[in-house]
């Protein structure tokens, strides 16, 4: 976690005073300090994302759906944002479905989502991780538009109340996902998408592909292009060199994915 850090000395550097980004600095550790210690990153996570219940899934894209819906559309941003979501937790084809349904009934008008988030917190009483988790995954779709609408934001707090997450902890989690949205913007974020779609390419898939569908591209490539497997044919140095290019140019990909998917 390193967003407060980069932030902060930016904001110090904007003062052209060099005492000041070292406060910056300091400050932004601390409050990736303080960030790290309530808000996990998917890939420490990983083995708790698993543990998660359909019920709650229900109640995570019922309660996004409502979100999106509650300024009267929902922007084509949100959509892909929870497409995203989907893909991060592992879904399947049909719990795909099943989430795009749940999404679609938390927009209708008679949704209760108070007493949905009362049922998950009585579920999930013992895991303020996966209460956590809740909370960033609806933000990560709430902010993926320009502008969050103030009855959004309402119930934003609202969320948070039952779910018990308090304000700082809430602002440290926007602040985190608008830092992470700006860099996605920036020349070195457009870089990294590059990167993305070339992993995506070099497996042969889209990026709507599964977590399921894009191992098993990673598992197939592999077996056709790994130096051991055209040994039986003698092959001669280029090909062999080629076949260990295209295998690490496989890895690299796979890696890649894995870790932005939370590929377990």
């Amino acid at each position: 976690m390193y967003w407060g850090k980069v932030i902060g000395t930016l904001a110090g550097l904007a003062t052209m005073k060099p005492l000041f980004a070292l406060l910056g600095l300091f400050l932004g550790h601390q409050f990736d300090r303080g960030f790290e210690a309530r808000f996990r990153n998917f890939r420490e996570q990983g083995h708790r994302v698993g543990s998660l219940s359909s019920g709650y899934h229900r109640a995570l894209f019922r309660s996004m759906g409502h979100l999106a819906k509650i300024d009267g559309r929902v922007s084509e941003d949100e959509i892909r944002a929870a497409r995203s979501v989907m893909h991060r937790l592992g879904l399947g084809p049909a719990e795909v479905r099943d989430a795009i349904g749940w999404f679609n009934e938390g927009k209708q008008a008679g949704f209760r989502l108070v007493a949905t988030l009362r049922d998950l917190r009585s579920k999930y009483a013992r895991r303020a991780d996966a209460r956590a988790l809740f909370l960033r995954l609806l933000l990560e779709v709430s902010l993926a538009k320009n502008r969050m609408h103030q009855s959004e934001r309402a119930e934003v707090w609202t969320i948070c109340r039952e779910l018990e997450i308090g304000r700082v902890e809430l602002a440290q989690l926007e602040a985190m996902i608008r830092a992470q949205r700006g860099f996605r913007r920036s020349p070195a974020g457009d870089a990294d998408t590059e990167r993305v779609r070339a992993a995506y390419r070099t497996l042969g898939v889209d990026a709507s592909a599964t977590n399921d569908e894009v191992k098993t591209a990673y598992r197939r490539l592999m077996s056709r292009n790994h130096p051991d497997k055209i040994e039986g044919s003698n092959p001669n140095a280029d090909v062999k060199a080629e076949a260990e290019r295209r295998t690490r140019e496989v890895r690299g990909a796979w890696e890649l994915l894995k870790t932005r998917r939370s590929i377990r």
